[in-house]
């Protein structure tokens, strides 16, 4: 095969030695227009799964790396107060990335590879007709990738920071995360050795607090004494040093395919992840041992080049989504300084959901501990963990912060509960949660979703909940919450096994109402009257009725439903609004039926019970509501005296676009616990009690609402001898653990 190589980065030169050394007979040529001493950064930081890789793919390489690696194993976190967190046990190797090029360059040399530098490689449309494969490690900004954009489909995010990346010649022996507040905004500084001479050291901030510090109008010389300056503390007195440095935003890329005919993009070229929680050199370097391997184990080049992607693109994924939530944590750091110290080192240490509460207590076992000890303070004994500490809300006590999130069953009738619901919700409550909510619960039969929706707006109803409520109150620990709504548009559908979302048959439908005569699913349904002032003023009764029969029938607490294009949901949306009176226009205005509402729901609620309100943070939709504006809708439903926000997203449009992942609504939770300072609710695909433990002891939310598939696992199954047997860590779930640090720990942490 003849190969041809555009790019002599670590990924394109690594790919080019390994294919030639499995297959000496191939052709493979490396173009690179740059000289082969040039190199742009400092240090590059290798995974030990990359390394792993390496040293499979090829010992000998992986052998003259090692005998150069910086290795470190702790990370410390310097905040503004001047407090000093160390975490151990993470495992890290560095090495420059000169170096890195220079065994890499000697390495194909060996091999047989052949090397033009200083030379523009030729399109790559033009080598794939003289070439059976075509390799593009071009980076960021391909141009291979540009010019065949048609076929790639890149989307390319660029990010709200500008970072520079800098040297220095103090030998940080630590991953270094130093916050620093200035009159401008916060900055920060990430640092990392990677040989016995040098650190990287990359300085990040928001582009509004770099224009503000004027920092945009200075060239490379003045903003490597810029930043030396400001983190002279972080420096010791040691210097910075620039390579060509410049200001830059971060650009994620994605592409919808990498691959065209016989080329193939690889690296950077093909997908890029934030600096903060590795290098885009490790994927790269991953990416060639898997193309290597592809080639080596296919028939044929399209049959390697549909593998190679076929093993990546999850893994790559991934790694994106992480770099993602790493990249925003930075982005929003602000946020999180009221944080006592403590907590904004841990919510740091794991802010792209990678490393959880108990991978970290793995790595350090003290540190967590610690951590815990902090979070427990006052409310429970020491060891506890944070799931299983109680929480309060208003004149509540909930046992733990775990809360049955509310489920619709569809099993009533004429929206009466029945023994379905009192086996579900019972065994719910015995199942240890200290919150358990009703499905959402319609005020008038015209506001139900299906047939199947229950109700409270007769004494039939209320009577049935009350057994209900008794039932929890009598045989459990558990409190019970009322979730009540308007199905609005949304209504008059099938139960959901007999198609979601689809309308009834018109004989057995009801006239639906919104705020706007916009249906779900345009041209699939009844189109919803605009409902008048009357039938608001009329509708706002109901749910205070509603409400006072709810109170009468023993629960705990109320939550309002304003979330997932339900009939309040409807009137916060832009896109489901379209009025021209009050209550529709600017965010102000679609806020205040909605209020409206909850103020007469909270008038006849009792004063010691709490009230929350479930809201879509964002409609994951162009043009929709946000974060932005979920923070505001947060902060105003706070002020009319809602105790806590239940944070869900979505489901308000029909062509919503979801971004799913693991715990992919609870950055929306975060955002509005530390921007409007309110208890949240978080939930949304938390996949584990790891996870619950860590969105606690990060700060990012107060109680965490899991759906059906935890907890009908028995895995899940939170008993109360569980509580109140609890001994400390790894007492009901036996874990293995080893001292992570190899520093001296004496003193560090505070």
């Amino acid at each position: 095969m003849r190969i041809a190589v555009i790019g002599g980065g670590p990924g394109g030169l690594y790919f080019a030695a390994l294919v030639k050394r499995q297959q000496p007979d191939h052709e493979v040529t490396v173009w690179e227009r740059n000289a082969p001493g040039d190199t742009f950064g400092f240090g590059v930081v290798l995974s030990d799964e990359t390394l792993g890789g390496i040293e499979d793919a090829d010992p000998e390489l992986y052998g003259e790396l090692a005998a150069g690696f910086a290795r470190w194993d702790d990370i410390d976190v310097h905040l503004p107060s001047g407090q000093v967190f160390t975490s151990g046990g993470h495992g890290f190797a560095a090495t420059s990335r000169q170096r890195l090029l220079g065994l890499l360059q000697e390495r194909c040399r060996a091999v047989g590879v052949r090397l033009r530098f200083q030379e523009e490689a030729p399109p790559a449309a033009e080598l794939a007709r003289t070439h059976d494969l075509v390799v593009a490690a071009d980076g960021v900004r391909s141009r291979t990738r540009a010019a065949a954009a048609e076929v790639y489909r890149p989307q390319l995010d660029e990010r709200h920071c500008r970072y520079i990346w800098l040297g220095t010649d103090l030998v940080f022996d630590a991953f270094q995360f130093h916050v620093l507040r200035t009159e401008h905004g916060v900055m920060q500084l990430h640092g990392y050795p990677y040989s016995d001479a040098g650190s990287t050291v990359i300085v990040e901030m928001r582009e509004d607090v770099w224009r503000r510090a004027g920092l945009d109008r200075l060239d490379e010389h003045e903003s490597v004494a810029a930043c030396e300056k400001l983190f002279a503390d972080a420096l010791r007195g040691h210097a910075l040093r620039g390579n060509d440095s410049r200001w830059i935003a971060f650009t994620t890329v994605r592409n919808a395919t990498w691959s065209d005919g016989n080329t193939v993009l690889l690296g950077d070229a093909a997908h890029t992840a934030h600096f903060s929680i590795g290098s885009g050199t490790k994927l790269a370097m991953e990416d060639a041992v898997a193309l290597a391997g592809a080639l080596r184990g296919s028939a044929s080049v399209p049959e390697a080049l549909a593998a190679y992607e076929e093993e990546r693109r999850p893994v790559v994924a991934s790694t994106q989504r992480a770099a993602q939530a790493s990249l925003e944590w930075f982005e929003n750091l602000e946020q999180y300084l009221d944080q006592p110290g403590w907590q904004l080192a841990f919510n740091l240490l794991t802010r792209s959901r990678r490393i959880t509460h108990d991978n970290l207590r793995l790595r350090d076992p003290g540190y967590v501990a610690d951590a815990e000890a902090r979070f427990n303070e006052a409310v429970a004994e020491a060891g506890t963990p944070p799931m299983f500490t109680p929480f309060r809300l208003r004149g509540l006590t909930l046992r733990n912060r775990v809360v049955v999130s509310p489920m619709d069953m569809y099993s009533a009738q004429d929206g009466l509960p029945n023994d379905f619901h009192l086996v579900h919700l019972g065994s719910r409550a015995l199942g240890g949660a200290g919150l358990v909510m009703t499905e959402m619960v319609c005020v008038a039969p015209e506001g139900r979703i299906t047939l199947g929706c229950t109700g409270l707006w007769s004494d039939e109803q209320q009577a049935a909940w009350a057994r209900i409520t008794d039932f929890v109150h009598e045989r459990s620990g558990a409190a019970i919450g009322l979730q009540l709504g308007h199905s609005g548009r949304k209504g008059a559908t099938k139960l959901m096994w007999e198609g979601m979302d689809e309308p009834l048959a018109p004989e057995q439908a009801w006239p639906l109402v919104g705020p706007s005569p916009l249906a779900y699913r345009p041209g699939a349904g009844q189109v919803p009257a605009e409902l008048t002032h009357e039938q608001l003023a009329a509708l706002k009764r109901q749910f205070a009725e509603s409400a006072r029969r709810g109170a009468e029938a023993g629960f705990d607490l109320l939550e309002l439903h304003c979330a997932h294009g339900y009939l309040l949901s409807s009137f916060l949306s832009p896109l489901t609004n379209r009025r021209e009176d009050e209550y529709g226009g600017p965010l102000e205005a679609r806020l205040r039926w909605p209020l409206e509402v909850f103020d007469a729901v909270r008038k006849v609620w009792p004063a010691d019970r709490p009230m929350t309100v479930r809201v879509s943070a964002t409609d994951w939709a162009e043009g929709g509501n946000d974060t932005e504006e979920a923070v505001v809708i947060a902060a105003a439903f706070a002020a009319h005296g809602a105790d806590a926000i239940d944070v869900s997203t979505g489901q308000v449009v029909a062509f919503e676009q979801p971004a799913f992942g693991r715990s992919y609504q609870t950055p929306y939770a975060d955002a509005i616990r530390n921007r409007v300072r309110v208890p949240v609710i978080a939930v949304g695909a938390v996949s584990s009690w790891d996870d619950v433990n860590s969105l606690l002891l990060a700060g990012r939310a107060d109680l965490v609402a899991l759906g059906r598939p935890h907890l009908y696992d028995p895995a899940w199954t939170l008993h109360a001898a569980a509580e109140q047997s609890w001994s400390g860590p790894g007492a009901e779930w036996p874990i293995q653990y080893r001292a992570g640090s190899r520093r001296p720990q004496t003193g560090r942490r505070q």
